[in-house]
């Protein structure tokens, strides 16, 4: 740990580097998709994202980066079996509209990345739980 950062910020860097790979629009969609679908590639694009920025953030909390993987791991797990007893329960429009919340969450965490727009994805988060209800209640009072 370099001499200049003090337990009290390393402690709040580390929390915050917890949050971003424990509850990203990524990680909750790409568990749940798996868990629902049997697909692993969103999961698998975010484990390399996150691996490459687990290396920059630990040249200055070393090690301690890699404890960050016990929460995460937990987290994803609970997110992709809750998602394997969705499946009985959900339609294909259900699925369909669920991946297209995922895919405007993952697209604009793409845009924060890169700099363009500076969406607050942890917002938008509550759409991918909205998603799959909302279409239930459209399709029984609205139909097809």
């Amino acid at each position: 740990m370099p001499a200049d950062l003090t337990p009290e910020v390393f402690l709040e860097r580390f929390v915050a580097l917890t949050v971003l790979f424990c509850a990203s629009g990524t990680g909750i969609f790409g568990a749940i998709h798996e868990g629902m679908t049997g697909d692993p590639s969103i999961l698998l694009a975010k484990s390399v994202l996150d691996f490459l920025t687990a290396a920059i953030f630990a040249t200055t909390l070393g090690f301690a980066v890699a404890a960050i993987c016990i929460p995460q791991l937990v987290v994803l797990l609970v997110l992709a079996t809750g998602a394997t007893y969705l499946v009985p329960l959900t339609t294909a429009l259900m699925n369909d509209n669920f991946a297209a919340v995922g895919g405007v969450l993952m697209l604009a965490t793409g845009f924060r990345i890169c700099g363009i727009v500076k969406f607050s994805v942890g917002n938008m988060l509550p759409a991918l739980v909205l998603a799959m209800p909302m279409t239930a209640i459209w399709l029984r009072f609205v139909g097809s």
